[in-house]
């Protein structure tokens, strides 16, 4: 029984204490200082060994400008613990007081507690970088350095370079850092991204690119040409990062890996020209049947992607070819799966897809690739209007692979299917739950999704809009996109001026982009702008027309204010950054 009322004594105060110290932080925060030096000084006796206790009292001293008790405070507990940092908390105080002098003084002391026990550096360069006294802070990891060379503080010290604005230095530490300490080259990596995408120097980008091709030039480690490669990456300079990686690849022909990955951005970022010239170099300098398979794959891709119905026959053939020559086997389950799709979706036999898939079905695969095979036969059954029967595989993939990333995939098409039936209920619950989903894609998809719903259900309780909508969607999704295009008209016609209108625009201009149609694309978007300004798809509007003249029909000066005004009126947008970054490059910028 009496342990019984000592843990609960215990617990009570544990919670008393615990709500002392919310309601301290509360008054810091809300800048009531004096009501905050009386909850920490109580806290503080509490517990006086606590540090950081200390120093919120000595910060509400300051704050209200009680630097005589601050001070006798500081110094007594210096006495009573020696301890070097609260050399800087003394010199600090006095620096607020203009007492310039006694301050360097105390800084000066704090630096030769270092030279008499270099592992104080920790605790005396922290409290000078809390100060921001940077120059001081740096001077204290020089000296533990000096004094024990197996101290390396190369990245704290390029990280303070950085935030005293000496790029130069802060490039030339980081860099001596990754080639030193291969193993946080990705730490410093994401570091120098932040300085390339984010306001700063303007010349930072210029003076990386410069000390990087030095070193390569200077030097015959392979190291920097895989860093000056990082780097055009960053540039979206997809060309110039492949002649680093042949480079890489002729004195060190063990992988063809990063020039595959390579591929991949390139492909993401519609430089087709570069990976199509990087596919075939690829192909020329593998024997590795894995390989060669997976670069035909996105040559064939890529073709369809730009292919005209003139071009279906000729690559239909070539596809047979390659399956011939390759043969049917898991290995080349990429180029069956390609065909089946082109199949159904381009040559509108989805009957002969399926017998595709039927045999692919037949061959030793792994949990994935079963799952790979069974959503482009669900896919396919959907074309079809076999809605059920998709929905079938779609929920095997979903039980087969729980959590993964596959299985989110299947349950967004589920809820996409159960859409296109005008099942809203349903899909609106479904695409709920997958707002949240770790896949930044399959989350905005679902988000995009449920609100089209939720908006135009609101708006129209009979849905009649939102289901000759979601038969618009679903013919986009059967490749009918003409079709699609006089359903959208439509829409526009009967349910001019509702809700529905302005994501109609949006689906029409999307499509007219993808046949070329630019013009047509850039006046449905402009009618948003014009007539839905205060809508979710203004910040989407804005953004493709920038697109279309910035990279379409080469006008950027028509590019520019419309990116600006994502800048200034949309920063929630999922496209603010590429939004920034191109208009930084229109506007000349080096630092992108």
């Amino acid at each position: 029984m009496k342990k019984l009322f000592l843990h609960i004594t215990l617990f009570f105060s544990l919670v008393c204490f615990s709500q002392n110290e919310q309601l301290a932080q509360y008054y810091y925060d809300k800048g009531d200082f004096e009501k905050a030096k009386i909850s920490y000084e109580e806290l503080l006796e509490s517990v006086p060994q606590n540090l950081q206790y200390f120093l919120r009292t000595v910060d509400c001293y300051q704050q209200l400008q009680q630097y005589d008790i601050a001070e006798k405070a500081i110094q007594a507990r210096l006495d009573k613990y020696k301890q070097g940092s609260l050399l800087v908390e003394l010199g600090y105080n006095f620096q607020l007081q203009k007492k310039e002098d006694k301050a360097k003084i105390n800084y000066d002391l704090a630096l030769d507690r270092i030279r008499k026990n270099p592992n104080e550096v920790y605790a005396i360069s922290n409290s000078f970088e809390k100060k921001v006294l940077l120059d001081y802070a740096l001077k204290s990891y020089q000296i533990a350095s000096d004094l024990v060379p197996n101290y390396n503080f190369n990245y704290q010290k390029g990280l303070l370079y950085g935030q005293m604005g000496n790029t130069e230095m802060m490039i030339s530490t980081f860099l001596d850092e990754a080639l030193a300490n291969p193993q946080n080259s990705i730490l410093i990596q994401n570091q120098l991204a932040r300085y390339i995408t984010d306001d700063g120097d303007a010349d930072f980008s210029n003076l990386l690119r410069k000390a990087l091709i030095l070193r390569v030039q200077k030097s015959q480690d392979l190291f920097w040409n895989r860093y000056l490669s990082w780097y055009y990456v960053q540039q979206k300079e997809f060309s110039k990062a492949f002649i680093q990686e042949k480079a890489i690849y002729k004195r060190n022909p063990e992988s063809l890996a990063n020039i595959v990955s390579l591929i991949q951005l390139a492909i993401e970022e519609e430089d087709e020209a570069t990976a199509n010239e990087m596919l075939s170099f690829v192909i020329e300098n593998t024997k590795d049947l894995e390989l060669l398979v997976q670069a035909h794959s996105y040559i064939i891709k890529l073709k369809i992607d730009k292919a005209k119905e003139k071009d279906f026959t000729s690559i239909n053939s070539e596809l047979d070819r390659l399956l011939a020559e390759y043969e049917i086997t898991p290995f080349t389950l990429s180029l069956q799966l390609i065909q089946a799709h082109f199949v159904a979706f381009n040559l509108k036999k989805p009957e002969k897809a399926r017998v595709i898939i039927t045999k692919a079905l037949e061959l030793q695969l792994n949990d994935y690739d079963i799952a790979k095979v069974k959503m482009e036969l669900a896919d396919i059954l959907l074309y079809e209007e076999k809605f059920n029967q998709a929905l079938i595989y779609y929920s095997q993939i979903e039980m087969d692979l729980k959590n993964d990333i596959v299985a989110h995939e299947a349950s967004l098409k589920a809820a996409k299917t159960s859409y296109f039936k005008t099942d809203f209920v349903w899909a609106l619950k479904q695409f709920k739950e997958l707002k949240s989903a770790n896949t930044q894609l399959i989350a905005n998809d679902a988000l995009e999704y449920f609100l089209l719903i939720n908006d135009n259900t609101v708006a129209d309780s009979t849905q009649t809009a939102l289901a000759a909508f979601a038969k618009g969607d679903y013919l986009l999704y059967q490749n009918r996109n003409q079709e699609a295009i006089i359903q959208f008209q439509f829409i526009l016609q009967k349910f001019k001026g509702q809700e529905i209108e302005a994501v109609t625009l949006l689906r029409l201009g999307k499509i007219y982009e993808k046949t070329a149609d630019y013009n047509l694309a850039l006046s449905q978007y402009q009618s948003i702008i014009d007539h839905h300004s205060d809508g979710i798809y203004i910040d989407e509007a804005l953004y493709f027309s920038a697109e279309i003249y910035n990279k379409k029909i080469n006008e950027p000066e028509k590019a520019k204010p419309l990116y600006e005004k994502i800048l200034f009126g949309h920063e929630d947008s999922i496209y603010f950054v590429e939004a920034r970054k191109s208009f930084r490059r229109l506007r000349g910028d080096k630092n992108l």
